[in-house]
């Protein structure tokens, strides 16, 4: 498999599937109640194939993804930091109990800005989540400003 350019750059792992050149790094399993992410070995591309085998439902039902961070280009970064991640470790449970193995920490802007708080909770984050919680909701709601 060729070696998917996750090396040079600072990943959001709460990217949209459809973000350029955008990689799967887990599997949603769990329940619809209490989904989790289930990390993949290696991160994937996402291709028409891949999509195609999840159609009806949303890649990002199915798939976390992870693509370049677009820092000021997101609308959760304040200029400096990634203001989801600092809201989910502000105001959610960790729900694993060691870090999870996931393939793209190394380049993760999460891991990067709030270490092991923010991977502790990440399973829990899903990015097409209709059976959200409110206090889920309120957390990923960007903030105003």
């Amino acid at each position: 498999m060729e070696d998917i350019a996750v090396d040079k750059t600072t990943l959001c792992p709460s990217a949209r599937p459809e973000s350029e050149d955008s990689v799967v790094f887990g599997i949603i399993s769990g329940t619809v109640a209490e989904p989790r992410v289930t990390y993949l070995k290696q991160p994937l591309p996402i291709t028409d194939e891949l999509i195609a085998k999840v159609s009806p439902v949303t890649p990002a039902e199915v798939f976390r993804t992870a693509s370049a961070c677009a820092t000021k280009g997101c609308q959760h970064f304040d200029g400096q930091d990634c203001r989801l991640a600092m809201r989910i470790v502000e105001n959610l449970p960790p729900v694993a109990e060691e870090l999870p193995p996931c393939s793209i920490r190394r380049n993760c802007r999460w891991w990067q800005q709030e270490g092991k708080a923010a991977c502790m909770r990440c399973p829990q984050m899903i990015t097409d989540n209709y059976n959200a919680s409110e206090l889920m909701r309120q957390v990923a709601a960007p903030t105003a400003g």
